[in-house]
């Protein structure tokens, strides 16, 4: 097939250990005498293929398909590749398995820095780091491929499992995470980007969509997370973010203790809940399943909620989310057991033992400054319209005292956000 590379013309430097390797990416013959040899130790025939894959890797040219067998393979040090246009393809993701249970140099399984970059049907365990990062890559496709953290969820686990940042029209279809000390599946800091049919599990954020222009996320599951999905405004980053649809999800039972790094952005994240949006603008939540969250099925924040103003801002950054649209979702069983004494007794003063927290959660902060008559202009307000289903302003702009239920002042509509389509190959 073109773009293919045979690693035949390899064969005459690899040892008769590294042969079998070699026969495992699919090259014809190592010779009469070599292919008749008795198999080799599978330690040393591992670290063949670690030394061959890594050979493949740097030598890439454009076009490449690089396949990967069918079986376990251990690796100590991270992959790497910076040649545009390749695509490294396994036999499935339960099939093609990277292990880096006994990693002793880098971080990451496989860090990419390259443009019109295809991951497919493999799988990466227990990196001491990232499971993929893409950095400033362009055109990035990672379809059918897992990540996970074969001991369950820890804070000693890697913070990412997929992990494109600072990069632009990316698909992220049909991928598996499980166990990250940050977020599963993860979109930083990027452009047009659709993040769909994944599923994430036992991270501390299921899927996270961070200072990203134009993402639709749809068709996921997210569950046993701490929080299954977030939408963040991180300050002091390259660029702010904006214009995120969050539809067709199920995102239920995200109760899992948060085991994040403490000091980190989603180490404040409690455990139960939904959906989170945080200093984001222009994020539209419908037609979702979210229920059995114990804190929250939809929490709604400002900066000034975190920890993350303590570090100071620039002066152009937002710590407001505005023009936030829920409506049409399927909630239910959510805030029936909070996360954190405050939250408790909020729930018990206001709803009784046997009550829960309604299903949507908001801070209460708003910008002043952009206030006109006493309210935000229109196009900037939280809206809900979603089947009699409450919010709560938790006044913590005035130190919760007067925390209050607020349908009626959220009844509104905002104008839809259009689809997100991608460019170039990956469209269509």
């Amino acid at each position: 097939m073109a773009g293919r590379r045979s690693l035949k013309e390899n064969d005459m430097r690899l040892t008769r250990t590294a042969c079998a390797a070699a026969l495992a990416f699919g090259a014809a013959a190592c010779g009469r005498k070599e292919a008749a040899a008795p198999e080799p130790a599978a330690p040393a025939a591992e670290t063949s293929f670690q030394e061959t894959l890594m050979t493949r890797l740097i030598d890439a040219k454009p076009g490449d398909v690089i396949e990967l067998p069918e079986g376990k393979f251990s690796f100590d040090r991270s992959l790497s590749l910076a040649v545009d246009g390749v695509t490294i393809r396994g036999k499935g993701l339960d099939r093609t398995i990277l292990s880096f249970k006994d990693q002793v140099a880098g971080a990451e399984g496989l860090i990419v820095t390259a443009n019109d970059f295809t991951a497919e049907d493999f799988a990466i365990e227990d990196t001491k780091g990232d499971g993929i990062k893409v950095n400033e890559g362009k055109n990035v496709v990672i379809r059918r491929v897992r990540v996970e953290w074969t001991g369950g969820p820890k804070t000693e686990n890697g913070a990412y499992g997929l992990y494109p940042v600072q990069s632009e029209n990316v698909l992220l279809d049909g991928n598996v995470v499980i166990g990250s000390s940050d977020a599963g599946v993860y979109v930083g800091q990027s452009k047009n980007v659709i993040v769909r049919n994944n599923r994430a599990e036992y991270n501390v954020a299921g899927i996270e969509i961070e200072n990203t222009f134009d993402a639709d996320v749809y068709d996921n599951v997210a569950t046993n997370n701490t929080g299954g999905i977030l939408v963040f405004n991180m300050p002091n980053l390259s660029q702010p973010g904006a214009r995120t649809r969050v539809f067709r999800n199920e995102v239920h039972d995200n109760n899992t203790k948060n085991f994040g790094v403490p000091g980190t952005a989603v180490a404040g994240i409690p455990a139960g809940s939904g959906i989170v949006v945080n200093a984001n603008d222009q994020v539209e939540i419908f037609d979702n399943d979210i229920r059995g969250n114990k804190t929250g099925n939809i929490i709604i924040a400002s900066v000034y909620s975190t920890d993350l103003s303590k570090d100071g801002m620039s002066a152009d950054f937002d710590p407001y989310p505005e023009s936030i649209y829920i409506y049409g979702n399927r909630m239910k069983d959510g805030g029936k057991n909070p996360d954190g004494l405050e939250f408790q007794a909020l729930k018990l003063a206001m709803f009784g033992p046997m009550g829960a927290l309604p299903d949507i959660l908001w801070d209460g902060y708003v910008d002043e400054k952009k206030m006109v008559d006493g309210a935000l202009p229109a196009g900037l307000r939280i809206c809900v319209k979603n089947d009699g289903a409450e919010i709560l302003n938790l006044d913590v702009a005035n130190g919760s005292k007067s925390p209050r239920l607020a349908a009626a002042e959220h009844d509104c509509e905002l104008p839809k956000l259009p689809e997100v389509a991608l460019s170039g190959a990956l469209g269509g």
